[in-house]
């Protein structure tokens, strides 16, 4: 610890105090242009798709994505890299199906859509399932991950200060200046992190001659540079790979407003398309400036003993002052632009799902209000229970796998919702409560040796992102079943998926190199060879 403290010169701290003022100058003009609840919420449906692209991309890397990603490549491979190349799939159905919908309906928050084709039960179920996940698990784990690296390269800072200092800072200009802010602010944050992260991987691959055939001698088995693994491979089999990983982008880039949110602020239908395209795009970068390094720090510096000091330990030992100021800066950034978001998202959510009612107007002035507050509570919630989760061990790691319980009902509501007149209010709501019960059990089931029941031998032998594949049949089957039986709901027309719907507005009538249809082409292209190569 002592090595890395003393690693960090006063030109690393200079740097990243320089990134912070940057950031406050950014919040504080932000806000003063922030004048109604629509600005706050959805940026005055402003967002370019720069800006949108930018911002999916640096919302979605976080912490404990830069250090788990890293730290995953040193000691068991690259395929959990597959969740951030893979991406780019559900991104290709939000710009061709969803972001129609979605900006045509006008909607304010994704479980709106719900309530639009079901009813307003599924669309409050929904919700307050995201604020809880969003603000528990997201929020402040983000804050805790934050806090532990922070501590690693400072000492004695306790874990509770950085948690707090980290939580403070993201908050308040979130809370000042609403989802401009956050996109703004992501726009730098993606930025700084791609340009510190690409940066170490040319200095580490400098170091080995830009040899990737070293790379492959270094590594310890020849799993480990591959993307599809045996089925009994506990860190992702080949059925999770080609079926769950995507079922579980589908949640994240789709139906998640912590996500969404930047296409629903987008300022025109094209806007949301490209930005969605440009954002798996980036998703692709990941994989060659983040996970990679950790690949090739298993030549240069193969006697780290825990996966979760590979990153500190690449920065503080292979790059010179000023630069690991610099990665450290992109480092604060990855945490900062996903705890505004998740702040930003949960007020969102709280104040036109819950606190504005279809027979009860509030006015504009009001709703910015309460945003404000809900964000700076949603805060404060986080901060308090950040430092707690390291009381939890070993637990914390499986309530990251209940985000697989979340999503196969979600995925059927969803797609059947937009692609189909099958589906009740009552096959929609059942559906939900259905799907997350038997979510649940097979959770249990999977982990019953850690959790002390039946033996110390999982039941459920499956791993997690196999389960979101069979359960999302499950589901399927079980809302077609009771939609057929119980009565049907009259369909919102601007629900629906329509193909003159899809075409209206849509970044298609262009010169051919701004024509949507062949940026997608090459985004397809792009995940294909990154398949093709380290298959």
């Amino acid at each position: 610890m002592e090595d890395v403290q003393q690693a960090i010169t006063g030109l690393d701290i200079g740097v990243i105090a320089a990134y912070f003022g940057v950031v406050i100058l950014i919040g504080v003009w932000v806000s003063k242009r922030t004048s109604s609840s629509d600005d706050l919420f959805l940026a005055g449906r402003s967002l370019g798709w720069a800006a949108i692209g930018f911002s999916l991309f640096a919302s979605n890397i976080s912490s404990s994505t830069l250090i788990g990603l890293t730290g995953s490549a040193y000691t068991t491979g690259i395929a959990p890299s597959a969740y951030e190349w893979m991406a780019g799939i559900p991104l290709l159905i939000m710009a061709f199906v969803f972001a129609p919908i979605f900006l045509k309906s006008k909607i304010t928050t994704t479980p709106e859509y719900l309530d639009r084709r079901y009813s307003r039960r599924t669309r409050l179920y929904f919700s307050g399932l995201t604020i809880f996940f969003t603000v528990v698990v997201d929020c402040a784990g983000g804050l805790y991950a934050g806090g532990l690296v922070l501590n690693t390269f400072f000492p004695n800072v306790p874990l509770w200060a950085s948690s707090l200092a980290i939580g403070l800072f993201a908050g308040i200009y979130t809370a000042a200046g609403g989802l401009k802010a956050v996109v703004y602010t992501d726009v730098l944050q993606a930025v700084v992190l791609i340009g510190g992260s690409a940066i170490l991987a040319f200095v580490m691959f400098a170091q080995l001659d830009f040899s990737f055939a070293e790379i492959r001698e270094s590594v310890p088995n020849e799993n480990h540079l591959s993307m599809v693994l045996p089925l009994s491979n506990e860190t992702l089999p080949w059925p999770g790979l080609f079926f769950g990983v995507s079922l579980l982008g589908f949640w994240y880039w789709v139906t998640n407003q912590y996500i969404v949110q930047r296409i629903l602020g987008a300022r025109s239908l094209p806007d949301a398309q490209w930005g969605a395209i440009l954002g798996g795009m980036l998703k692709i970068l990941p994989l060659f400036i983040m996970v990679f390094p950790g690949a090739m720090a298993t030549a240069i510096l193969p006697d780290i003993e825990t996966a979760d000091r590979v990153f500190p330990i690449m920065i503080t030992e292979l790059l010179p002052a000023g630069l690991t100021g610099l990665v450290l800066a992109g480092l604060i950034a990855a945490i900062m632009s996903s705890v505004d978001s998740t702040l930003n998202s949960s007020s969102t959510l709280l104040i036109h799902d819950f606190v504005t009612k279809p027979e009860q107007e509030i006015e504009d002035s009001k709703r910015k209000r309460y945003g404000t507050y809900a964000t700076l509570g949603f805060m404060v919630a986080a901060i308090i229970w950040a430092p707690l989760i390291q009381f939890a061990g070993g637990l914390w790691s499986y309530l990251q796998q209940m985000f697989s319980i979340l999503v196969p009902p979600l995925v059927v509501l969803f797609v059947m919702g937009a692609l189909s007149r099958i589906g009740t209010e009552k096959g929609g709501f059942y559906t939900l409560i259905f799907g997350h019960t038997l979510g649940a059990v097979l959770f249990c089931l999977g982990n019953a040796g850690v959790m002390g029941l039946f033996g110390a031998e999982p039941i459920w032998p499956l791993h997690f992102t196999i389960n979101v594949a069979v359960v999302t049949v499950l589901c399927l089957l079980f809302y077609v079943g009771v939609s057929l039986v119980t009565d049907k709901k009259d369909i919102d027309e601007q629900v629906m998926w329509r193909r003159g719907m899809a075409l209206e507005d849509a970044a298609y009538d262009q010169p051919w190199y701004l024509d949507i249809r062949w940026h997608a082409l090459v985004l397809a292209v792009a995940m294909a060879a990154v398949l093709f190569v380290f298959w």
